[in-house]
């Protein structure tokens, strides 16, 4: 059955993800390495798929989910604590046409990329048509971080959207929250009381991975996804790029004319650090291979 990707009136544009030959396996999925970390290489449909498996699964601890672009490429390379929680993610989702290109230019094809604020998206509507058929229990989501006010309109936007998806609760956390036990405690209390099946964490990168990763054990949730923005983008509070502009992998170019001051020293950094990357790991397997 086709996925469609549906966006609210801020982002009217229609995506097509086509799951009905995905096979529904228990076996690992492939992964290259490339630049000190694994990626999985799966489509969207692949990766829809086996994160509804683990929801399914219910397995303990939660399992969670990261999806590297340039700026974590470059983050990894000198961030210790940032590796060891990609080293312990279930799945790692390539988030960016770059890490892409990438892989195909050193002989590790990934399929394509599996953008976050997509992925969220595709797994409501896949919810929404299995609870439509099936008659089954809704998708039990908690959306934590954004800022005050907006992960309160994304729940809005999400219900009225996915007749599959019950958002049972959100919560944006104060500045310096990830230095408090104290609030801490309190954010891992509230989503025990309600044990959701997806959580869905919009701190931006690293800090949301690094705070999943060090409280993975006392996560109560089945899946727990790292997509930065996504909170946002489903509450209108950011605008997606034009469709054209996806497909023509210029989604980073939109996002720079929409926050120049924040995106235009990470962007720089990017521009600088990964061809040398690219280089690296090139000159890498040509000795390997000599």
């Amino acid at each position: 059955m086709p996925i469609t990707i549906e966006h609210s009136s801020v982002a009217p544009d229609v995506e097509t993800v086509d799951c009905s030959d995905t096979p529904f396996s228990n076996a690992a999925l492939p992964r290259i390495d490339l630049f000190g970390i694994q990626i999985d290489a799966v489509n969207m449909s692949q990766a829809v798929v086996r994160i509804r498996q683990l929801i399914d699964q219910r397995l303990e601890p939660c399992r969670f989910v990261v999806t590297p672009n340039v700026d974590h490429v470059v983050m990894l390379q000198t961030n210790g604590d940032f590796r060891q929680a990609y080293r312990q993610a279930e799945l790692v989702l390539a988030d960016g046409w770059p890490v892409v290109w990438a892989s195909r230019k050193l002989g590790k094809p990934l399929p394509g990329v599996v953008p976050g604020s997509d992925l969220v998206p595709a797994l409501f509507r896949q919810a929404s048509e299995s609870h439509l058929a099936e008659r089954g229990s809704p998708l039990r989501v908690y959306l934590l971080g954004a800022a005050v006010g907006v992960a309160a309109r994304a729940a809005r936007h999400i219900e009225c959207t996915w007749s599959g998806v019950d958002v049972v609760g959100e919560y944006s956390p104060p500045a310096g929250f990830e230095h408090d036990a104290i609030e801490t405690a309190r954010i891992l209390d509230r989503i025990s009381s309600v044990r959701p099946d997806l959580l869905v964490v919009g701190f931006g990168a690293p800090k949301q991975e690094l705070w999943v990763h060090r409280h993975q054990e006392d996560l109560k949730a089945s899946v727990a996804l790292c997509v930065g923005a996504t909170i946002d983008f489903l509450a209108g509070e950011r605008r997606r790029a034009p469709l054209w502009m996806r497909r023509a992998r210029l989604e980073w170019l939109h996002r720079l004319l929409c926050e120049p001051r924040r995106l235009c020293g990470r962007y720089a950094r990017g521009a600088r650090v990964f061809p040398r990357l690219v280089w690296q790991e090139w000159r890498t397997a040509a000795r390997q291979q000599a």
